[in-house]
C-alpha cells in the first residue's frame, strides 16, 4: 500500500479554532477538493451540512443570503464552499486553497514562489476538469434545465471530448514530463494541486467513461494518470475514499449523461 509523502504537515491543537466546512450537502462538487485537503493531511475538520443537515442548511443560507449582514469584515459570501476557521470566513475555492495549503503542509514550506506556481497549477486544473466539464451539460445557462439546452450540451460535449479534455491532459503530462517535480507536480511532494487534479479526474472519469478511457488506454498521458493512481493510493486518501465521508456523484458539477458521452 502506497503511504504519504514524508513532509511536514500542519495540524490542529487543541487551543486551535475547528474548520468548518460549508457546502451544498450530498454532493462532491467544489468543495471535494478542500475535504481531500483535509483529509490527505488528516486534519480534522467538520463538513456541516452533511453532519448536521437542517442546522447546517440553516447556516449555509445565512451566508449566502442577500438578507443578512456578512460576518466581519462585513464581505458577503456569493456561493459555497465557504470555510470557517475562527472568526475568519472565507469563500471561493482557490482562496480557500490559497490559505489551507501551506497550514497542512500542502505547499513546500522551503520555496517561497511555491504557492504562487502551485495556485497556477491548481486554476489550470479547475478551468480543464471542473469548470469546462460543469459547461458541457449546461453550456447556456446554468439556471435553467440540462433538457432545455441538450442539443447544445451534446455539441459543447463532443468538442470538450474531442479537443478540450485531450489539450489539458497533454498540459498536464508535459509538466509532470519537464519539471522537476518527480512523482508530483511540484516540489517532489505532494501538493494540493496534485489533490485538485485527482479530483478533476476522477470526476471526468464519471462523467465520460468512454471518452476518458479511450483516451487514457492511448497512452498518450501515461504520467497523469500514473499520478492519478498515485494519490488514489495515499493511505489517507484511500481510507477516506471508501468511507461514507466520500459523497457520491449525482447532479453536482460532474453528471453523466449517455449521450454526452463518446458511444
Amino acid at each position: 500500500m502506497t503511504s504519504s509523502p514524508d513532509h511536514k504537515r500542519a495540524r490542529t491543537t487543541d487551543s486551535s479554532p475547528p474548520y468548518l466546512l460549508h457546502y451544498w450537502p450530498t454532493i462532491p462538487g467544489r468543495a471535494e477538493p478542500i475535504r481531500l485537503c483535509f483529509e490527505a493531511s488528516s486534519t480534522p475538520y467538520t463538513d456541516v451540512t452533511n453532519s448536521n443537515p437542517d442546522s447546517g442548511m440553516k447556516t449555509l443560507m445565512s451566508l449566502i443570503s442577500s438578507s443578512s449582514d456578512a460576518p466581519p469584515p462585513k464581505i458577503p459570501h456569493f456561493a459555497p464552499p465557504i470555510l470557517q476557521h475562527g472568526d475568519l470566513y472565507l469563500s471561493q475555492l482557490p482562496n480557500i486553497l490559497l490559505y489551507l495549503g501551506p497550514r497542512l503542509g500542502l505547499v513546500p514550506s522551503d520555496d517561497a514562489n511555491a504557492i504562487y506556481r502551485i495556485n497556477q497549477l491548481t486554476l489550470t486544473a479547475l478551468d480543464g476538469f471542473s469548470n469546462e466539464a460543469h459547461e458541457t451539460h449546461h453550456p447556456i445557462a446554468v439556471g435553467d434545465y440540462y433538457e432545455n439546452q441538450k442539443d447544445a450540451a451534446i455539441k459543447r460535449a463532443n468538442d470538450y471530448t474531442h479537443n478540450r479534455l485531450p489539450k489539458f491532459l497533454g498540459h498536464f503530462e508535459q509538466v509532470l514530463k519537464q519539471n522537476q517535480g518527480g512523482e508530483y507536480l511540484y516540489g517532489g511532494q505532494l501538493t494540493y494541486a496534485d489533490l485538485v487534479l485527482f479530483q478533476g479526474l476522477d470526476g471526468v472519469s464519471f462523467a465520460f467513461p468512454n471518452a476518458v478511457k479511450k483516451l487514457r488506454e492511448g497512452g498518450e498521458y501515461r504520467r497523469v494518470w500514473d499520478l492519478y493512481e498515485r494519490v488514489k493510493g495515499l493511505d489517507n486518501v484511500k481510507a477516506y475514499l471508501e468511507s461514507e465521508r466520500r459523497l457520491g456523484y449525482s447532479s453536482g458539477i460532474w453528471r453523466h449523461y449517455d449521450e454526452l458521452d463518446e458511444s
